[in-house]
């Protein structure tokens, strides 16, 4: 039987994590939650752990001492999963800005219809955002254009964090060379699978901005993902993906 696992990277989430946590156990989808948390001292780490004699076989957590960031907290989820034999490996965000519910469309993508890499995609039938403002609508949207125009990538939605991956495009990226940590890593990690030449497939969703808790988002994540996904791109010219 094959299995899947939801990674959730955590900071200062107590009012989202248990509500998210039961959100996805409740799916009709047997599925699995990986929490890594980085040191919230909100106490998010002890609701996760209390949950945990709940369901003792499918919470897990992987505690880290301090934000360390976007990136490295998934890349330490994913080579969790690796050992662990997972074969559908989620990215989702702990606010409820993901539906939990389309954590089933992400997965049929994949092992119904054949993607390697499923994307929850806000903009591949226009725009599906709830409750931003106008002017990061627009940033978020264009900051999508650019990165396929730099990129060559086809894919609409070049920023999001929703995904499934399977474990066969886990397997051949080399994680020692994604250098992005911030929110920019989602591009990186996205970029990496198409030129490895894996099938990617988005699927529409509808983003909803949080209402409980606070955004990590800063003008800094911006100023990432601008200049460095020319050099990202330049990088890649002198670079081998081979499978």
């Amino acid at each position: 039987m094959t299995k899947s696992v939801v990674i959730i990277p955590t900071y200062n989430e107590k009012e989202n994590i248990e509500n998210i946590i039961r959100a996805v156990f409740s799916l009709p989808k047997k599925l699995e939650v990986l929490v890594i948390e980085d040191g919230s001292p909100d106490g998010t780490a002890i609701i996760v752990k209390k949950l945990q004699k709940e369901f003792p076989e499918i919470l897990h957590i992987i505690e880290r001492k301090g934000k360390l960031g976007l990136g490295t907290a998934y890349i330490r989820g994913f080579n969790w999963a690796l050992e662990h034999d997972y074969e559908y490996i989620f990215e989702m965000d702990a606010d409820f800005s993901h539906n939990p519910k389309d954590l089933v469309h992400l997965h049929n993508a994949c092992s119904v219809d054949g993607a390697d890499l499923a994307i929850g995609s806000r903009y591949i039938n226009g725009v599906a955002v709830v409750n931003w403002p106008m002017g990061r609508i627009i940033m978020s949207y264009y900051a999508s254009a650019y990165v396929r125009i730099v990129t060559g990538m086809k894919v609409r939605d070049t920023t999001a964090g929703f995904k499934c991956y399977t474990r066969k495009v886990l397997q051949a990226i080399d994680f020692d060379k994604i250098k992005f940590k911030g929110y920019a890593f989602q591009i990186e990690m996205k970029f990496t699978a198409w030129k490895f030449g894996f099938k990617i497939k988005e699927v529409p969703i509808i983003f909803t901005e949080r209402v409980k808790g606070s955004s990590k988002m800063s003008g800094g994540i911006f100023n990432e993902a601008f200049w460095g996904v020319i050099s990202m791109r330049f990088k890649s010219m002198f670079r081998k993906y081979e499978k």
